[in-house]
């Protein structure tokens, strides 16, 4: 039988064949002048690279990691109106969430993400009461149309039954709201290939080491290849820089002298094994601004978050002990001792939040996206929420429209004049695929496990047959790739062909969800990598 490490490279079907090889794209790169050069691969630049395709440009998009390979994979996994920002008095901006929110999960992809119930704890003693906690969620609701249900108060006896974990003593009332959830590196991985649908050129592990200029203009990069350490160039008329955490590192590429533009702000999360089903997540609120979050998420619990102040080395932002206790002190205000057991945690993350630079603390902050132009002409690109992501790949368009001089604007189509809400690869209703699968497999083959079914369905929609197909054709990718999870060893084979994966992290932490419920094992890494390694 054929082993799992020599599996070659194979288009899922004749039409659909893999992705060129890493030198082929560095050759496309190097020849061509790009109208947009977009440097930095989380949904910020994602989205950007998607929009200007769409507008008929020719776009270019390199990350030094992988495709959502920081803050974009370590966010709190939310697609929501923002129900803090209410007490503010910012609700156009709540509304205005709630459009793209509903946009996202109704119409761009339905199937990568799902409706949640949350329960909004009231305590005695607590930081907010239940009467103005209950007309904050009948109003949130109001803002997004009551398409969620109505915001309202519910007794702690019904809520302990679709919560058995939560804690009711001194509970005094819980309010209900509803938002969605995601799985925000499968989101931003479909939004690369849309981008390159649209005509996008892109490519991970590529880090800028300078910049290219002409007569004091920002006219390209220069980039070395991570994986086999190659050298090239890109030309471009205009450059973006989407680089997140690191957006100043490249902006004093362009001019040593730039002052710092933004602040960082650390959230740290913790996943855990559930100790019974939750039927709701948890919003707990902690002070008069923060909440902390027990999410029911890929059948694991999901707590957080963090927020304090970060001045080091992006690349060093890691989970300490610090963020570990507080996570789970802050938990401990409405759920029980047995579920916050530290034996039960498998994986812990930390990501940064792009904050405009400026006092005060950062729980306070807006989480406001700033459009800045440098001295040589590069465009930078900071800030905002993942849930927006559409939204602010339409401002920076907005942006490169009217810059002075009109660089792209007479070649690109008016951003109004796209289609609003075009969906993202795969668009499927979930719950069909997954029939479909637990049926026939969606092939002549067998039919699949019901966990396996359900997971190809919600992180990759109709493209599961794909997946499905690669299975059929050799037995030994519908292997699972651990008895404890539902991913199948086919995710890898399709991962690696058609969804830019170059290393194990790229495998197990974003294109599945083996490294979060911390079934990443040696062995399991060592034949991810032997299959990676076979890449055509």
């Amino acid at each position: 039988m054929t082993t799992l490490q020599s599996v070659p490279a194979l288009g899922t079907h004749p039409a659909a064949g893999s992705l060129p090889s890493r030198a082929e794209t560095r050759e496309q790169l190097s020849k061509a002048t790009y109208d947009l050069l977009v440097i930095g691969g989380g949904i910020l630049g994602i989205s950007t690279a998607w929009h200007a395709a769409q507008s008929g440009l020719r776009v270019a998009l390199v990350d030094a990691g992988d495709f959502a390979g920081a803050t974009s994979s370590a966010s709190s996994k939310l697609l929501h109106g923002g129900l803090r920002y209410l007490q503010t008095g910012a609700v156009k901006l709540v509304a205005e969430n709630h459009f793209e929110r509903r946009a996202v999960s109704r119409q761009v992809a339905p199937h990568l993400a799902n409706p949640l119930t949350f329960y909004l704890p009231v305590y005695k003693g607590g930081p907010h009461g239940a009467a103005k906690l209950g007309a904050g969620v009948f109003a949130y609701s109001a803002l997004s149309a009551f398409g969620d249900g109505v915001g309202h108060l519910l007794s702690p006896s019904k809520a302990a039954q679709d919560v058995p974990e939560l804690r009711t003593d001194n509970l005094k009332a819980v309010a209900v709201y509803g938002d969605d959830q995601m799985n925000d590196a499968r989101m931003a991985l479909m939004t690369v290939r849309a981008a390159v649908d649209a005509g996008a050129t892109v490519l991970n592990h590529a880090a800028v080491t300078g910049l290219r200029f002409t007569q004091g203009r920002v006219t390209g990069a220069e980039l070395q290849d991570r994986v086999d350490g190659a050298e090239f160039g890109v030309d471009a008329r205009l450059v973006l820089n989407a680089t997140g955490p690191w957006v100043d590192h490249l902006r004093r590429m362009e001019d040593p002298n730039a002052a710092p533009s933004i602040r960082l702000s650390k959230g740290a999360h913790l996943v855990l094994k559930r100790t019974s089903p939750w039927k709701a997540a948890l919003a707990t609120p902690i002070d008069k601004y923060r909440i902390t979050f027990a999410l029911p998420w890929e059948d694991m619990l999901l707590l957080g978050t963090t927020d304090e102040e970060y001045e080091g080395d992006p690349a060093d932002v890691a989970v300490t002990e610090k963020d570990t206790a507080q996570i789970l002190d802050e938990a401990a205000f409405s759920i029980r001792d047995q579920q916050l057991d530290r034996d039960l945690i498998t994986y812990a993350f930390a990501g940064l939040r792009v904050l405009p630079g400026g006092p005060g603390d950062t729980s306070k902050a807006k989480r406001e996206t700033v459009v800045t132009e440098g001295r040589g002409g590069m465009l930078s690109v900071a800030g905002g929420k993942w849930t927006t992501f559409r939204h602010i790949g339409r401002t920076v368009m907005n942006k490169l429209a009217t810059l002075p001089g009109g660089p792209l604007g007479e070649d690109m189509e008016p951003i109004s004049s796209l289609p609003k809400k075009l969906p993202l690869p795969g668009i499927a209703n979930p719950n069909a695929v997954a029939h479909r699968l637990l049926v026939d497999g969606g092939t002549p083959g067998p039919r699949m496990a019901a966990d396996t079914a359900r997971h190809l369905a919600t992180h990759y929609g109709s493209l599961s047959f794909d997946i499905a197909r690669m299975a059929y054709e050799r037995p030994e990718l519908a292997e699972r790739i651990h008895p404890d999870a539902p991913e199948i060893w086919a995710q890898v084979a399709y991962a690696r062909d058609h969804e830019w994966a170059e290393t194990a992290d790229d495998v197990l932490r974003r294109r599945t969800t083996l490294t979060i419920r911390g079934l990443a094992t040696d062995e399991i890494r060592a034949k991810v990598e032997g299959m990676l390694g076979d890449k055509a």
